[in-house]
């Protein structure tokens, strides 16, 4: 996929420089930045959100949880820096998916599905994988 991405852009900054006489847009910082055409290959609403919304809510809920335990009081934010062995947990979540693990917040019990876990670890690490491979910035939910 990204060697398609690659030459698209690469033939946009062909085309770029011989209408323009200028230097190309400088490089995308994120998968699906470039002209609509593009852009609609990328269907993030009905080519999943709308396949999944129940388990993308879960998910959703999990990184809530998780910023609730590991982050109290601050912001939303992914902390890279806490965990990095999403493989690993991948792994263990997939061999305990259907069940729940059970985490404490201020006191309070919340169970954790696995499969919702290890839907969250499974972007988190494809995340990571894109960002070092196209050298992107880290996205605005993310802190080192």
């Amino acid at each position: 996929m990204g060697e398609i991405r690659d030459a698209v852009f690469e033939r946009i900054e062909d085309q770029h420089v011989r209408a323009n006489n200028k230097a190309p847009p400088a490089a995308p910082s994120r998968l699906i930045e470039g002209d609509s055409n593009y852009r609609k290959k990328f269907p993030l609403c009905s080519g999943f959100l709308d396949y999944f919304p129940d388990a993308v809510a879960e998910a959703s809920h999990v990184s809530w949880m998780g910023n609730e335990k590991h982050n109290p009081g601050e912001p939303m934010h992914h902390a890279r820096g806490k965990s990095s062995d999403h493989a690993d947990c991948i792994m263990r979540h997939l061999m305990e998916r259907g069940g729940f693990d059970i985490i404490v917040i201020n006191g309070v019990e919340h169970r954790v599905r696995h499969s919702a876990a290890l839907l969250w670890r499974a972007a988190a690490l494809c995340q990571e994988e894109i960002e070092r491979e196209k050298n992107f910035p880290l996205p605005r939910g993310a802190k080192a």
